[in-house]
């Protein structure tokens, strides 16, 4: 039996003496750089979940070093965010100690997994020599624009010039909505404060007002999926919408670009999409209202202009401009209450509630632009202010939400559609009639058009990035503010600016960030701005620092990031499949822009690893009662279900009553009704592996109890790495069965080792390089679970046949090492090799043994299988049907049939289809 501790202990050591996963510099070798998502580093640690996409990675790893490649493989810690800073707020301690605890306690788990990262590129984002080219960033973007005629980023002094000599007229360029148009005397007669004002239109990074979710118990913007029925995510506290200057990045500059590279892209295709739902691209029109309320007009963005005429009323979002001012006195009461009854809703709980409709008239009315009918102006929350104008034009008879508002609120409906078998045209109008929907779009827009009513436009969902946190525990944005408050950029050479060490982390009492509290905090005696960057900010740029992490010249070398490129393999959560990834391709593209790297897009292709799914255990508790009841007798749906410790559940469901009670202060006195049988049964539910659930597996348990090889070989194992796949103690048995059968190929009972100089069989070597070929192809395409099932056959085959020679069993150690290192490495030294297993170069298989003659063909009838039969491996096409047609399971099958077509596929299937 081989003694795992030892040998881990033993080669964890070894490796990180010889500093055998560094990476080489840039040289001619041909290069693999494979990335982990950057993780968060939790008080918890890691539970068994969290390491899945890690080895996956790793055997990726150690595969294509051995393949030749140069490879690097690093790993840092995303170390900024607001856990640490609740828990400093908390317990008093500072978020710098709890946060380097947190990554010494993942360093250690990561380690005894045997993961070969690169210890010498490791980073913190917290590290004042890492923020300080997150900064740098920062002011590249404050002192760029982005020019939509070139398609790519100039420097603001270029727009500077622009506006001196012509001012911005004709002017194709990313900019805030409803920029004033200008010209060059204009431009020259703007104040200092007026001319900084003026390019906060146009700059990457600008301040401006916006609406966010303000949360003040956590002190903090919060992100629209940070917010759950109008409370925080973290703390359930509660969320009101606020209007606050922000700092912003205008990713929307990029929205083109980021969603037409994704066709270019190795994604999988539910991750792109993912990401252009996000982007939300769609081309309209926005069509004027005129109003009846002192020459105001109402601009609507629709992308069916069509459908005009079924237009009944216009609604608003709460946040637009307009919103209070079109109420009239006798509305304005009801107006204002509604608008603040709905500062609590998230964006996402607004769009996805369709059946609470809810929405207030303002009392005002606008013109149908083409029929001149009085239209209803209502204010609603189903409409966003981020996306189009902010106001829309109902039209029941065509949109599921309009129909929804105006059945609530008693608005009419105009039928405007004719369909039949074929098609869809347009009624009620008598320019429409009959025109199918494309016609009746092109015909709509002209008449707009020539009547100066509308413009073609294209939208998106997306919208800028917020980047200011009303907290402390961020990267200080490199802002101060001159004797005109005008906001300005600090010198590159005294970057970093770094976070001061101040003792309370909670914000002002009137809203303002801690950092508001500390009286020193300034730049060459002006005030530095007090908000932090978001925790997305260090993670959007981090995988071109690795390539280059000491360098204290700039944020990595080009002839660095040009040998390293783009990331080859990302492995991480599809959690990030939208935030983060858009965030860093906006930032990779921006510094391509720049030339400051040399290519457009960082990750050719994304890996998603499903969830490990954890075994929670559910009692039942009578409400608002202190009684449990055994699940077997639960017969009415008067219960609260709650989970507990599955630690507490013995294999027949039956929950341990004395560690339940004895487990929390409000368990201590339950009154437990059993079954007939004396026990308090639970039930079992797979589900997500949380603290919460209380189903978390700690992977040092399972290291300590199978070692390291048998817990990465079983997360392996366990399927497809892209699905989620339950967590099974039981199961992990047979990676350590297996692992102790490539043991006994090499020691006998006795610890003897057994391994000779013999020349292997014909029939080994057929195995050997049979399982070369299938175990390289299915590693590079990352079907590990199958990989691993063909390693397993082969050592079954050579239990069966007694191999122990030298040259079969070192192909062996060299194909499963990615997989299991610590045994390998160490079988590797005991065969007599001095050098590392990794160094060597991986097997190639040799096509002359990998021929079958005979090979096994399913046989189906109308796509279900029926037989099995043993033909040549040469057989034609013509020989296999006659002597499929003279099988006697077949001849069955075909009696009184009709055989309309035989399909044959060499090697795999023959099909035959009946009529």
């Amino acid at each position: 039996m081989r003694n795992f501790k030892s040998i881990e202990e033993k080669w964890q050591r070894i490796w990180s003496e010889e500093k055998v996963y560094h990476a080489h510099e840039p040289s001619n070798k041909k290069k693999f750089y494979c990335l982990d998502m950057f993780p968060y580093p939790s008080g918890s640690g890691l539970h068994v979940g969290h390491p899945r996409g890690y080895i996956a990675s790793d055997v990726l790893s150690r595969f294509k070093r051995m393949q030749g490649y140069n490879v690097l493989h690093p790993m840092g810690f995303d170390a900024f965010g607001l856990p640490a800073e609740q828990y400093a707020i908390e317990t008093g301690q500072h978020p710098a100690i709890t946060t380097n605890n947190n990554i010494n306690r993942f360093k250690e788990q990561l380690s005894k997994i045997g993961l070969s990262f690169d210890p010498n590129r490791e980073f913190q984002t917290c590290d004042p020599e890492y923020y300080r080219w997150t900064q740098w960033i920062f002011i590249q973007l404050f002192n760029s624009w982005y020019d939509n005629k070139q398609k790519k980023t100039r420097a603001i002094v270029e727009l500077i010039s622009i506006l001196e000599e012509k001012g911005n007229a004709g002017l194709d360029s990313a900019q805030t909505q409803d920029t004033e148009i200008i010209s060059a005397l204009q431009w020259k007669q703007f104040s200092d404060v007026e001319k900084s004002d003026f390019l906060m239109n146009y700059r990457l990074a600008y301040r401006a007002e916006s609406t966010v979710n303000w949360c003040a118990a956590l002190g903090t913007v919060l992100a629209n999926d940070e917010v759950i029925n109008g409370r925080s995510e973290r703390g359930g506290h509660p969320v009101t919408k606020k209007k606050m200057k922000q700092w912003m990045l205008r990713i929307t500059a990029f929205a083109d670009r980021l969603e037409n590279n994704l066709k270019n892209l190795n994604w999988p295709e539910s991750l792109k999409d993912m990401q252009r739902n996000w982007i939300g691209k769609s081309s309209g029109t926005e069509i004027l209202f005129s109003t009846s309320c002192d020459d105001l007009k109402i601009a609507i963005y629709t992308t069916h202009p069509e459908t005009i005429y079924g237009v009944t009323f216009l609604v608003i979002a709460p946040e637009h401009p307009l919103a209070k001012i079109l109420a009239t006195d006798r509305r304005k009461y009801d107006v204002e209450n509604y608008i603040n009854s709905i500062e609590s809703r998230s964006d996402r709980e607004r769009i996805s509630d369709k059946n609470n409709v809810t929405g207030v008239f303002t009392g005002n009315y606008a013109l149908h632009p083409l029929t001149n009918e009085k239209l209803p102006i209502w204010i609603a929350d189903y409409v966003l202010p981020e996306y189009g104008t902010g106001a829309i034009m109902g039209v029941p008879a065509a949109d599921e939400r309009d129909f929804s508002f105006s059945e609530q609120f008693n608005l009419p409906l105009i039928h405007i559609f004719a369909e039949t078998e074929s098609s869809k045209t347009l009624i009620n109008s008598d320019i429409l009639n009959g025109l199918n929907l494309v016609e009746a779009k092109g015909a709509i827009c002209n008449i707009l058009e020539e009547k100066g009513l509308s413009i073609n436009k294209v939208k998106y969902r997306m919208r800028d990035a917020i980047f200011g946190r009303q907290r402390y525990w961020g990267e200080p944005i490199p802002i101060y503010y001159n004797e005109k408050g005008i906001p300005l950029p600090v010198n590159i050479e005294d970057l970093p600016i770094k976070l001061p060490n101040i003792s309370d982390y909670r914000p002002t009492e009137d809203g303002q960030p801690p950092l508001a509290r500390v009286e020193t905090w300034s730049y060459k005696g002006y005030p530095l701005e007090t908000t932090t960057m978001p925790g997305w900010a260090g993670s959007s740029w981090y995988f071109l620092r690795y390539t280059d992490p000491k360098n204290k010249n700039n944020f990595a070398d080009s002839v660095n990031t040009s040998y390293w490129n783009s990331v080859d393999c990302y492995i991480g959560g599809a959690e990030h499949a939208t935030g983060h990834l858009l965030y860093s391709r906006f930032w990779n593209q921006f510094l391509y822009d720049i030339n400051y790297i040399d290519f457009e897009e960082p990750f050719k292709k994304v890996v998603c690893q499903g969830m490990i799914l954890g075994q929670s255990a559910i009692i039942y508790r009578e409400v608002n009662t202190n009684t449990i009841i055994s699940s077997d007798m639960v017969k009415d749906d008067n219960l609260q279900p709650l989970h507990i410790n599955i630690d507490f559940v013995d294999s027949d469901n039956s929950v341990d009553i004395n560690k339940l009670k004895s487990w929390r202060n409000d368990y201590r006195n339950i009154k437990v009704i059993t079954n007939d049988q004396g026990k308090l049964l639970c039930e079992r539910v797979i589900e997500k592996m949380s603290k919460s659930k209380y189903n978390v597996v700690i992977p040092d348990d399972i290291i300590d109890q199978y070692g390291a090889d048998c817990f990465r070989l079983h997360e392996m194992f366990l399927g497809p790495i892209e699905q989620s796949a339950p967590w099974s103690v039981q199961a992990i048995e047979g990676s350590s069965k297996f692992l102790n059968k490539v043991f006994r190929l090499f020691y006998n009972e006795k610890n003897q080792l057994i391994v000779s100089n013999e020349k292997p069989s014909e029939e080994v070597i057929k195995i050997t390089h049979q399982t070369i070929k299938k175990v390289s192809e299915l590693t590079e395409s990352m079907n590990f679970n199958t990989a691993i099932a063909n390693l397993m056959t082969c050592v079954n085959k050579f239990t069966k046949l007694n191999v122990h020679d030298h040259r079969s069993l070192s192909i062996l150690l060299q194909l499963l090492h990615p997989y299991a290192p610590f045994l390998t490495e160490e079988l590797w030294e005991k065969l007599g090799n001095n050098k590392f297993i990794l160094d060597q170069d991986y097997p190639q298989f040799n096509e002359d043994f990998i021929h079958e003659e005979e090979v096994s063909y399913a046989v189906s009838i109308n796509g279900k299988f029926r037989t099995q039969i043993i033909l040549p491996a040469d057989i034609t096409q013509e020989e296999a049907e006659k002597t499929v047609l003279s099988n006697d399971v077949i001849l069955k099958w075909l009696k009184d049939k009709e055989l309309k077509k035989i399909i044959f596929v060499p090697n795999k299937i023959i099909n035959l289809v009946l009529n």
